[in-house]
C-alpha cells in the first residue's frame, strides 16, 4: 500500500516547483528584478501574496543576482484585524517587515455609503499609502500578489463594464513615474496557489473584517472563467496567451494604429499583405487580389 504522506509529498514538490518555474519565467520575461533591487513584497494576509512571499524568499536563495526583500504590511484599523499574526509569521520565516499603522478603514466607512462595495475606494487608499512608504524607504520595486486569474478577470470586467482592452500588466510604472510595481505571479493559476497554501497551512487573515459587500461584477467574471475552465480545459491559457499577442492594426484603436493614414505600397518588387477578416494572411506580388475564405 502506497504512503498517503509520501504521496503528499511529491505532489507538494511537484506544485511548488511549477509555481516556481511560472514565477521565474515571468521575472525574466518582463525583467521584473535586477541585480541590488530592493523588493517590497505587499502582504495582505491572504493567500496570494503568502505564496508570492514564499516563491521570493525561495528564489532568492538560488537566484544568480542578489536583490533584497523586505515584507510590508499595512494595518488598516479594521475590527478584528489580528495584529499578531503577521509579525510572528515573518519573524519566524526570518524575513525583514515592516507593519504600518493607518486607519483608512475610518476613512473609507465614512465616505461610502452603508451596504456599497469599499473595496475601490479602499484599494486606492492602501496603494497611496504603500506608494508614500515605498519611495521613503529606497524600495526599487513593488511586488502585487495578482495571479493569471485577478488578470483575467480585470479584463474581462473592463470589457463588459468599462468598454477597454485593458487588465494588470505584470509590470508598471506608476502614474506618478515614482514606483515600479511588478506582479511575479502573473503566469500563476489560482487553483495552484490555493492547493499551495493549503500545503503550507498559512495563518490566513480574512479580507471581509469591513464588512464590504462582495464586489459582484468580479465574482461574475470569476465564475464564467472557472466554468470555462472546467468546460473547455486550455481555454484560460489561450486567452491569456492572446495578451501577450496584441496586433494594433487588426483591432480599431485609432490611437495605437494609423488606419487614417494607411496607403498602398507602390513599385515594380512589391509585396502586399493583404488580411482579410476572419481569414489568413495571404501575399500577394504586385495584384490586386481578393481572395474570399
Amino acid at each position: 500500500m502506497s504512503d498517503p504522506n509520501q504521496k503528499a509529498r511529491i505532489q507538494f514538490n511537484k506544485l511548488q516547483k511549477r509555481l516556481r518555474h511560472y514565477v521565474g519565467d515571468a521575472i525574466a520575461d518582463y525583467n521584473m528584478i535586477e541585480a541590488g533591487d530592493k523588493v517590497m513584497v505587499c502582504l495582505s494576509g491572504g493567500k496570494d501574496s503568502y505564496t508570492m512571499l514564499d516563491v521570493l524568499v525561495g528564489l532568492q536563495k538560488t537566484a544568480p543576482i542578489d536583490f533584497d526583500i523586505i515584507a510590508v504590511n499595512l494595518d488598516q484599523k479594521q475590527p478584528g484585524f489580528p495584529e499578531h499574526v503577521l509579525p510572528e509569521y515573518l519573524q519566524a520565516l526570518g524575513v525583514p517587515y515592516h507593519i504600518i499603522e493607518k486607519d483608512t478603514y475610518s476613512v473609507v466607512k465614512r465616505v461610502i455609503p452603508e451596504g456599497k462595495t469599499t473595496c475601490g475606494l479602499c484599494s486606492r487608499l492602501r496603494r497611496g499609502t504603500l506608494y508614500g512608504y515605498a519611495e521613503a524607504n529606497g524600495i526599487t520595486k513593488i511586488a502585487l500578489g495578482h495571479h493569471r486569474d485577478d488578470i483575467l478577470e480585470t479584463f474581462f470586467l473592463n470589457i463588459f463594464y468599462g468598454g477597454k482592452l485593458k487588465a494588470m500588466p505584470p509590470k508598471l510604472l506608476s502614474d506618478d513615474k515614482k514606483n515600479i510595481i511588478i506582479r511575479p505571479l502573473a503566469y500563476c493559476r489560482e487553483k495552484d496557489i490555493e492547493r499551495f497554501s493549503a500545503f503550507k497551512n498559512f495563518p490566513i487573515i480574512p479580507c471581509n473584517l469591513c464588512g464590504s459587500q462582495e464586489n459582484l461584477q468580479r465574482n461574475a467574471m470569476k465564475a464564467m472563467l472557472k466554468g470555462w475552465d472546467k468546460q473547455f480545459p486550455g481555454r484560460l491559457e489561450t486567452i491569456f496567451t492572446s495578451l501577450q499577442n496584441a496586433a494594433p492594426s487588426q483591432l480599431a484603436d485609432r490611437q495605437l494604429f494609423d488606419f487614417v493614414g494607411l496607403t498602398r505600397g507602390i513599385g515594380d518588387d512589391v509585396n502586399e499583405t493583404v488580411q482579410l477578416c476572419g481569414s489568413k494572411t495571404i501575399d500577394v506580388n504586385g495584384l490586386n487580389v481578393l481572395t474570399q475564405f
